[in-house]
């Protein structure tokens, strides 16, 4: 009987521990979790990518927004330079109507003198014919010009005082006449600078609005790229984080489905318990029944009483003055030409220059005064310092071109065949004066300040 009975409890026992130790669930945790551990690696790539491109995104916002502010300077550049342009056609009109007015003037005065000249030329000839004075007739006579023969009439003491009176105010008109003259020229002289001024201010209008073109469509492109970049970062770590809120959902469930397991089989355990146990009364009291000779048998010992405790759970799985050539250097891609510009403060704040103002504020800055501001010009600032061969030339030399005039543009050398200045095309900027169009513009003038 003893036999028997240890024989059903363990049978009992070897039946709990089968339904207590089932794998099953483990091993599709232990999947779970591995996928898990994939996706928040990739999610920790995928974090790691959009960390790195919103740290592009905050320089390319940086650029756009140094782009705006470029594009800002050159639509101020552009008006200002088409004020200029409008101002310098009013000025050529008006230039013109004077230039006229003056033509009329000489021609009237050059009709007054042919008039004087015959009235003079009838007097000596009737002089003449009367006897007159022969040193008077020698000095008329020995004139190689009219100029010449009015100034040697009024250096004859013997004339009367009708002629002295007529000869004084034809040298009068002489005088005038010239003087109209050397006006004229010097207003034409004015007005094809002028024109020429304008031409080279078209052109740079033109370079301008195709550099803020060209700025602007490049910002657009950049901020297309920005948002499409920004958009697919957003979809992939949006599509990784629905993954990985799934797949714990999964473990939950399945942790929460092992657990219903193990209660469930806990409590198989504890009712096969007591129905062993019920079992195992009941076959003591039919041993107690059983004849005498048999009751000496020693008794047979209770089934030890099969306790939760007793099965192992599922775990879980675990300013120098040499500076000047660099001083410049930050207003590259931050400024605009203007022609003109770059003689107030408020120009100076903004980056707009022209190229002489550019090089009067470089040296500003290493503490070194080229003249007023007000008045600084390509012309002024060719006299500011000593001219040196241009075989001599070194970092900190102004060099001169010829552009739209002789000495019409200037800049700063910086080395190695460049020079930086406010360009018209694209302001502050260095150039390249070993080859090209710089080459061919420059003159061979350098300065040593």
């Amino acid at each position: 009987m003893k036999k028997k009975m240890l024989l059903l409890n363990t049978t009992v026992l070897l039946g709990l521990g089968g339904v207590l130790s089932t794998p099953a669930y483990a091993s599709t945790i232990q999947d779970m979790e591995s996928q898990k551990s994939q996706i928040q690696n990739q999610r920790q790539d995928v974090q790691s990518n959009i960390k790195a491109a919103s740290d592009e995104l905050t320089r390319l916002q940086a650029e756009q927004d140094q782009m705006k502010a470029q594009l800002e300077r050159l639509t101020l550049a552009e008006e200002e330079n088409n004020k200029k342009a409008q101002k310098t056609e009013a000025d050529i009109k008006e230039t013109s109507k004077q230039v006229d007015q003056l033509e009329k003037e000489i021609k009237l005065l050059q009709e007054k003198l042919e008039k004087r000249n015959d009235i003079l030329k009838d007097r000596a000839r009737s002089m003449q014919e009367s006897g007159g004075n022969v040193e008077y007739l020698q000095v008329l006579l020995g004139s190689s010009s009219f100029g010449d023969f009015v100034d040697r009439a009024l250096a004859v003491s013997t004339i009367v005082d009708a002629d002295r009176g007529i000869l004084k105010e034809t040298k009068n008109m002489q005088d005038e006449l010239k003087t109209k003259q050397a006006d004229v020229k010097s207003k034409l002289a004015s007005l094809e600078d002028m024109k020429a001024e304008l031409d080279e201010m078209t052109v740079q209008l033109a370079a301008q609005k195709k550099q803020k073109d060209a700025l602007a469509k490049e910002l657009k492109d950049k901020e297309a790229k920005n948002e499409e970049l920004k958009a697919s970062l957003q979809s992939k770590d949006s599509s990784l984080a629905n993954e990985q809120s799934t797949l714990e959902q999964n473990i939950k469930d399945q942790k929460a489905a092992e657990e219903a397991a193990r209660k469930a089989a806990r409590k198989a355990a504890e009712q096969a318990a007591k129905e062993a146990a019920k079992k195992a009364a009941e076959q003591a009291q039919k041993a107690a029944a059983e004849p005498a000779e048999k009751a000496d048998s020693p008794s047979p010992k209770a089934a030890p009483k099969a306790s939760s405790n007793d099965v192992a759970p599922t775990s879980a799985p675990a300013p120098k003055a040499s500076n000047v050539v660099t001083v410049g250097n930050r207003w590259i891609g931050n400024s605009a030409y203007v022609f003109g510009g770059g003689r107030s403060q408020s120009d100076i704040n903004h980056g707009l220059f022209d190229c002489s103002s550019f090089v009067h504020w470089a040296y500003s800055q290493v503490g070194v005064n080229l003249g007023p501001l007000g008045s600084v010009s390509t012309e002024t600032l060719k006299h500011a310092g000593t001219q040196v061969s241009s075989s001599q030339i070194q970092p900190g030399d102004l060099v001169f071109f010829d552009t739209y005039k002789k000495d019409g543009h200037v800049g700063i050398y910086v080395g190695g065949g460049k020079f930086i200045g406010a360009q018209s095309s694209t302001g502050v900027a260095i150039a390249n004066m070993s080859s090209g169009y710089w080459k061919q513009k420059f003159n061979g003038r350098v300065v040593r300040i």
